[in-house]
């Protein structure tokens, strides 16, 4: 726990310090992302899913957001022609942000 704790203070100490100038200030890198259970629970029920991957991304604001898709037991993304499993919709910190805890406060 301390760990992860001494990580996400970091980074929301740092997080400005590494954008170039010209993007600082502009809520470009979030704090947090949180997404509802049954995203991952559709996730986990994929037919040969064992486990979950993480992407960044950057929406056409360019704030970096996640990408979460289940991954099979060869290493490789599960994805459907039609991409209706994965998770792409995360409630954003900022702008929605969880109440205060040791990881974001």
């Amino acid at each position: 726990m301390q760990n992860a704790i001494d990580m996400t203070t970091r980074f929301r100490t740092e997080k400005e310090n590494i954008l170039i100038q010209s993007m600082r200030g502009q809520n470009i890198l979030p704090i947090c992302e949180t997404f509802s259970r049954s995203a991952f629970d559709t996730l986990l029920a994929q037919s040969g899913c064992e486990a979950i991957r993480v992407y960044f991304s950057m929406d056409s604001s360019l704030k970096v957001k996640l990408v979460i898709v289940g991954v099979d037991g060869n290493k490789a993304d599960i994805l459907t022609p039609s991409n209706e499993k994965i998770a792409e919709d995360g409630q954003r910190c900022p702008d929605i942000c969880p109440p205060g805890s040791a990881l974001n406060s």
